[in-house]
C-alpha cells in the first residue's frame, strides 16, 4: 500500500477522493458546464506517488489543495497534482463511460507531505510554479464548494477512512508538461508559508 507523510510519520490513505469542477474559471477554460451537484470521483491507493512521472504528451497536470481526514475531521493540509490523460478522458465522457483509465492510473495522484492544521480554512491559498513561472493560483474564496461542504457531501454516501485524502479541485491554468519540467507548489495560511513541495518530471 502507498503511504504519505503526516507529522513526520508514514500513514496510508485507503483512497483519494477528488472534487471536480470546483472553480468557475477552470470550468470555463475547459468549456464545461457548471454542474448542478458536486462532482466526486475516486483515485485508488495505487495511484498515489511522491514523484512526478511523465505519461506522454496527452497528460495534463492540475494543481490542488489537499485535505487529510481523520475521525471524520480535517486534520491536515497538503498539495497535490491530479494527473489526467485527456484524450482518454474525453473519449470516455463522449461514450458516457467512467473516467478511471484517465484519472486513476498508477502515479495519477502526486502528493506532498501533509502538515497539521487547526487554523481558519478560509485563509488558505496555493501557488504552482513550473520552471519558476507562476502557472496556477487559487484560494478558499474561489472554491464553489468549501471544505466543510465536501466533507459533508462525501460522508453522506461514502466512508472516509482515517488518513484518506480529499483533492479539492483545480483552478484555471491547467496544462501539459514535458520531461525535466520543475514543479514547485506553495501553500499559505494567510501570508504565512506553511508548506512547500517540488517535483521534477521524469
Amino acid at each position: 500500500m502507498k503511504s504519505i507523510v503526516y507529522q513526520d510519520k508514514k500513514v496510508v490513505p485507503s483512497k483519494v477522493v477528488c472534487i471536480g469542477r470546483n472553480y468557475v474559471e477552470h470550468i470555463e477554460e475547459l468549456g464545461n458546464e457548471i454542474p448542478e451537484n458536486m462532482v466526486i470521483f475516486n483515485k485508488p491507493n495505487s495511484s498515489i506517488s511522491d514523484s512526478l512521472g511523465y505519461f506522454g504528451e496527452g497528460c495534463r497536470f492540475e494543481g490542488e489543495i489537499c485535505l487529510l481526514v481523520h475521525s471524520g475531521e480535517i486534520v491536515g493540509l497538503g498539495l497535490g497534482l491530479d494527473m489526467t490523460l485527456v484524450d482518454i478522458q474525453n473519449s470516455m465522457k463522449k461514450k458516457g463511460l467512467p473516467w478511471e483509465r484517465a484519472k486513476s492510473f498508477d502515479g495519477a495522484a502526486v502528493l506532498s507531505d501533509f502538515v497539521p492544521f487547526d487554523g481558519q480554512l478560509r485563509d488558505i491559498r496555493f501557488e504552482l510554479f513550473i520552471n519558476q513561472e507562476l502557472t496556477q493560483q487559487a484560494d478558499y474564496t474561489l472554491m464553489m464548494y468549501k471544505p466543510s461542504e465536501m466533507l459533508d457531501e462525501i460522508s453522506s454516501f461514502m466512508t472516509l477512512d482515517d488518513y484518506d485524502v480529499i483533492m479539492t479541485g483545480t483552478p484555471k491554468g491547467v496544462g501539459y508538461y514535458k520531461i525535466g519540467d520543475e514543479f514547485e507548489m506553495k501553500l499559505y495560511d494567510g501570508d504565512s508559508l506553511i508548506l512547500e513541495s517540488s517535483w521534477i518530471a521524469r
